[in-house]
């Protein structure tokens, strides 16, 4: 049944934020707006010290915050936020954000129009150029690596609902239920491939993502690889690592050894000329530092697996050479 304008969606938006106050009225602003509105907002301060709490509670008395003591990165601190939450659905959304006022509700009616849909990510585009999109949902590489999908396109791929292998983190909806099977995101990655690693999961148990171009996100952050901060190559570089290695089934992780080495050779070369090549390998090391823990939560992870091997190598795209080509040139232009 579909929601009415008038309606509030059993749905907690946890939004994150760390010295991030620059961003956070206008997002919570938009959130304010919506239609139907959220049963909650949650905003999750990780150890801010530009004063957002108190800019918060000034103008946002109705938004729940839980402020934390340290920073937890995206993983922790948004788990916080999940734990502080009271309804039935999650919904994340990145505190540089700008919303629709549908958002919620178009992601809400996806979700629970289909059982096994457990997850939808929102239609981002870029908060200065509205017809550019930055994510249509995640897309993950038989090579064992994650992108953005339709990154750097005009407009909408198309005006229907469609499967995708995985949520973009910037704004998306899970249902409360599986994000607490799946034990949330998980906080040794920190930040960046958290998404990556909770959609991956996810598809394992079962669930299903779709991307659903009518919620509407505009997002400031770019995150273009020509612009990426040590910071975002060291727990990228890192965390592609676990991930692929937590949670591909077995027949995948071998079937996709040889393209996986291919792909870190390439992005080896690629930080290099950007001058990130000790912090690569630093990254590299640190994955296999963690190796030993990986593998226990692997062994967990597979042994709770429903999902067909070959129905997940199906959603996996395999030329990664052509898509790597693709966003970076549009990186690079963005640039200019």
């Amino acid at each position: 049944m579909r929601v009415k304008i008038t309606d509030t969606v059993p749905v907690s938006v946890v939004v994150l934020t760390w010295n991030g106050r620059q961003w956070v009225h206008e997002c919570l602003s938009s959130l304010q707006q919506l239609e139907p509105a959220a049963a909650e907002i949650v905003l999750v301060d990780n150890a801010s010290t530009d004063g957002t709490c108190d800019e918060v509670r000034r103008n946002f008395p109705a938004v729940r915050i839980v402020q934390l003591d340290r920073n937890l990165g995206f993983a922790g601190g948004n788990n916080a936020g999940a734990g502080a939450a009271t309804s039935e659905y999650l919904a994340f959304l990145n505190n540089d954000t700008r919303v629709d006022p549908t958002w919620l509700g178009t992601l809400y009616n996806a979700v629970e129009a289909h059982p096994d849909i457990g997850l939808a990510t929102s239609h981002v585009v870029f908060m200065d150029r509205a017809q550019t999109i930055d994510s249509a949902g995640d897309g993950y590489l038989r090579c064992g690596g994650a992108y953005k999908r339709q990154h750097g396109r005009r407009g909408g791929s198309s005006a229907d609902m469609e499967e995708v292998f995985g949520a973009c983190g910037a704004g998306f909806l899970i249902r409360r239920s599986l994000f607490e099977a799946l034990g949330g995101f998980d906080e040794d990655f920190f930040m960046v491939y958290e998404d990556v690693d909770l959609s991956y999961r996810a598809r394992l148990a079962g669930a299903r993502c779709v991307y659903v171009p009518g919620a509407v996100v505009r997002h400031a952050g770019s995150g273009t690889i020509g612009r990426v901060s040590a910071s975002q190559v060291y727990y990228g570089q890192r965390n592609l690592e676990w991930t692929w290695i937590k949670n591909s089934p077995r027949t995948l992780l071998w079937r996709s050894a040889i393209s996986h080495a291919a792909f870190d050779l390439a992005g080896a070369i690629g930080y290099a000329r950007q001058g990130h090549l000790i912090t690569w390998c630093r990254a590299k090391a640190a994955s296999l530092a963690g190796l030993g823990r990986m593998l226990r939560k692997r062994r967990q992870i597979q042994r709770a697996c429903v999902a067909d091997p070959e129905r997940l190598w199906a959603l996996m795209d395999r030329d990664w050479i052509a898509l790597k080509r693709r966003e970076k040139a549009f990186d690079f232009s963005s640039e200019s």
